[in-house]
């Protein structure tokens, strides 16, 4: 059901000319002079009484608000514009924020693509767009919301690994942006029917599951320092090559292999060695 827009009237005037009937009708009925006729008291207390009930069609509609406006289970439409309105005294109105809402998921324990058990929540933040969805699609379209974003998370958690094994493998802990694109997608998939808006939505704590977070944390570890023992051994082939190249361009001295082997590993010796070497001094010659 699309929401539609009701020809409400402005309220003030309206609440005007209410209020000024039962004067006009009470100037009109002591005007006589005489002892008015009792069909003139009938019809007087009938405009006075419609009046009364005219009164009960005035409502007010706050910023960011819509009012929702049934007759007999029907739906008539919606009012959007905010100030004192009039409508039918016999609609019903139900009233429904239009404002930015947010909330935090409960940290949710669930298994990663690759089975490891994590921890893992959302923030998410959405508004209400079409008020007649939101109230007659769902039940409860704010508890709506709130199971259908934990019902996304999960299956997000479940899709992707916690820590990325393999060069451009997608994980929820190094693409953050990538994974919190993917989860505004998936929630406003299913918050739609209910004439809910998206705005934003991102992971706010993700974490291993606490009976394997010691061994994860050694294993970040290890992967660690092997990215850094690589790094390291890489920098260091390359500046033993740019020293050999220097050597046999500028002539300064001719290594032959055994030479040039025993250099290498001196030199890969200096540069990745976790401690400080020592120096021994050659006073002979290069093959002594």
């Amino acid at each position: 059901m699309q929401e539609t827009e009701y020809p409400s009237k402005p309220g003030i005037s309206t609440l005007v000319v209410l209020l000024l009937i039962p004067i006009v009708v009470s100037a009109v009925v002591s005007s006589s002079g005489e002892e008015p006729h009792w069909g003139t008291l009938l019809l007087a207390a009938v405009v006075i009484l419609i009046d009364l009930v005219a009164l009960g069609g005035l409502f007010m509609v706050a910023p960011n608000q819509s009012v929702v406006l049934t007759l007999f289970g029907k739906y008539k439409g919606t009012v959007r514009q905010a100030g004192l309105r009039w409508a039918n005294p016999f609609l019903t109105k139900a009233k429904v924020s239009l404002r930015v809402r947010n909330f935090e998921t409960s940290h949710l324990k669930v298994n990663d693509h690759d089975g490891n058990p994590i921890e893992i929540a959302a923030v998410v933040v959405w508004k209400v767009v079409d008020s007649a969805e939101a109230l007659f699609e769902v039940d409860n379209y704010d508890e709506y919301v709130r199971v259908q974003c934990e019902s996304a998370l999960r299956n997000l958690a479940t899709s992707f690994p916690y820590d990325a094994h393999e060069e451009k493998q997608m994980s929820l802990r190094s693409n953050a942006a990538e994974i919190a694109a993917q989860l505004k997608v998936e929630i406003e998939e299913r918050v739609a029917k209910a004439g809910i808006e998206v705005i934003e939505s991102r992971i706010s704590h993700l974490a291993y599951a606490p009976e394997i977070a010691t061994a994860m944390l050694q294993r970040q570890q290890a992967s660690a320092i092997v990215a850094a023992r690589a790094k390291i051994v890489e920098g260091a082939v390359g500046m033993v090559e740019m020293a050999l190249d220097l050597l046999n361009k500028k002539g300064i001295v001719e290594l032959d292999t055994e030479r040039k082997a025993a250099m290498v590993s001196n030199l890969l010796v200096v540069l990745c060695g976790e401690r400080s070497t020592q120096p021994v001094v050659n006073t002979g010659t290069i093959y002594h």
